[in-house]
């Protein structure tokens, strides 16, 4: 047996439940981990309250989590790549990380970069990815360009800040002024205070927007977007009648696992040109607080679930 955290109903974070399950089994392509973090992200908490149109009632009971961080210890026909024993991390598409055992595609997982403790490990899957299809899958963001990412002290935009310095870009972000010096030292050249200035006034003709915020952020952001640049959004779809008036591609999207690109980043962190941000980590039976603090407060970085 092994001890998850499920929901069985969509409800407030009290239909959270650590229950001891049936240790998971892997197949073919596939690798079991035994989890020793996962972290927290805003998609667990959309998915609790039953406002994410991947997951119906009729999928329920689940197993939360997409993010994981562990020790191989089983190997699927066809999942060599990976030993027993190897230290990976992955995101995970359709959950199960709240768990002491998950299942992950082979291809979705890569090696944790040396130096980095499990908690770490698990900051960085779905956010290092999301991070990384915004800037250079849908963004094509190139050295020498300009970046505004809204949003940059958030699980996804330090981790942006830092992706988009690594390749070379001038990196503009907003935030609260308490997240600036964070971010300054993550390599972001201007941030901006988005309680009381307005990005408009502090800066124009960026290459690419990474909207991690939405609504009048993204509308305003057409202000500041140069003609024929991109604006990448996680959250809605960007004005196809603005996109045309700017010549502008634009994207919305959600994020897919993907090992190579995960490794990609895991090189950045050898290099120190990545470092994810951990602001808490809770033992994974707090898991119901854990959401309510990444939903209600203001959290720099990730928090994360140490797994028993």
């Amino acid at each position: 047996m092994s001890l998850a955290v499920r929901i069985h109903e969509f409800g407030a974070s009290d239909v959270l439940r650590s229950e001891d399950v049936p240790t998971p089994e892997h197949g073919p392509g596939e690798v079991r981990i035994r989890v020793h973090a996962a972290s927290v992200n805003p998609v667990d908490y959309k998915i609790r309250q039953g406002g994410y149109p991947m997951v119906s009632a009729d999928d329920l009971p689940i197993t939360m989590g997409r993010d994981v961080a562990g020790v191989v210890d089983a190997v699927g026909d066809g999942a060599e790549s990976f030993d027993e024993g190897a230290l990976v991390h992955a995101m995970i598409s359709n959950g199960g990380g709240y768990a002491q055992h998950a299942i992950v595609n082979v291809g979705d997982a890569a090696a944790v970069p040396n130096g980095l403790g499990h908690d770490q490990a698990a900051a960085i899957p779905l956010a290092g990815l999301t991070a990384w299809q915004a800037l250079v899958d849908h963004g094509k963001l190139r050295g020498g360009q300009s970046v505004l990412i809204h949003g940059g002290a958030g699980g996804v935009g330090h981790l942006a800040v830092q992706i988009a310095k690594a390749r070379g870009a001038q990196v503009f972000t907003t935030a609260a002024a308490e997240d600036a010096s964070l971010l300054r030292e993550l390599g972001a050249d201007k941030v901006i205070d988005y309680r009381n200035q307005r990005f408009e006034d502090e800066i124009d003709e960026v290459d690419l927007v990474v909207d991690l915020v939405g609504g009048e952020t993204q509308n305003r952001s057409w202000a500041v977007l140069k003609s024929g640049g991109a604006m990448v959004s996680t959250l809605e779809e960007p004005s196809e009648e603005k996109a045309r008036e700017k010549n502008a591609h634009t994207a919305r999207f959600l994020v897919q696992p993907n090992g190579t690109q995960l490794g990609e980043i895991g090189r950045l962190v050898l290099k120190g040109q990545l470092r994810p941000v951990v602001s808490e980590v809770l033992p994974l039976e707090r898991a119901a607080e854990a959401q309510d603090k990444l939903e209600q407060e203001h959290v720099q970085g990730k928090i994360v679930l140490s797994v028993p």
